[in-house]
């Protein structure tokens, strides 16, 4: 069951913090809050973009280094400072035609609860909060900002074939 929702995904849709991140947050004096990203999942990104997969960030975080971080790795449809998940979702399933059964979700807190009950695929890190690891139909062994996301994406595409790249360019994960 599991093997056959992953041949059937084509987009996915990540929170950031403590899905991307660790969730842990440092503030500069000015105010500007600061994540650390991991460049495993920054690659495995990249190169799903490159497959033509839809990725999508949805996240009631926000910053321009956020934005930055995935304008670099191609993607497009980002969505910082997001109150309502479920209603952006909704928007975006409708502007890319797909299905919410075509769709991996991966969070990791409250927030991302209710969007993660409407996917085809619910997925969490290996540290999120017991609510949302309740509803995942896969919890990485990995947590949030420490592969996680590149060890889901690893999945579904090596699953539909699509894992090896031909040109790989070493500079596109650290983008």
């Amino acid at each position: 069951m599991f093997l056959q929702k992953l041949k059937d995904i084509t987009t996915f849709i990540f929170d950031v913090d403590g899905v991307l991140t660790d969730g842990s947050v440092q503030l500069t004096e000015s105010g500007e809050a600061l994540r650390t990203y991991n460049i495993k999942d920054g690659y495995a990104m990249q190169l799903a973009v490159k497959k033509g997969y839809n990725l999508c960030i949805i996240s009631g975080g926000n910053g321009v280094a956020m934005a930055q971080r995935f304008n670099n790795l191609g993607i497009t449809d980002v969505f910082l400072g997001a109150g309502n998940k479920v209603e952006i979702f909704n928007q975006y399933l409708k502007s890319k035609q797909v299905t919410s059964a075509e769709v991996l979700y991966m969070g990791d807190d409250i927030p991302d609860f209710n969007v993660m009950k409407l996917v085809g695929l619910a997925t969490c890190p290996a540290d999120a909060v017991a609510e949302i690891k309740g509803i995942s139909q896969f919890i990485s062994p990995y947590p949030g900002g420490r592969t996680a996301v590149r060890d889901i994406i690893e999945k579904v595409m090596k699953v539909q074939g699509k894992w090896h790249d031909e040109t790989p360019n070493a500079a596109d994960s650290g983008k």
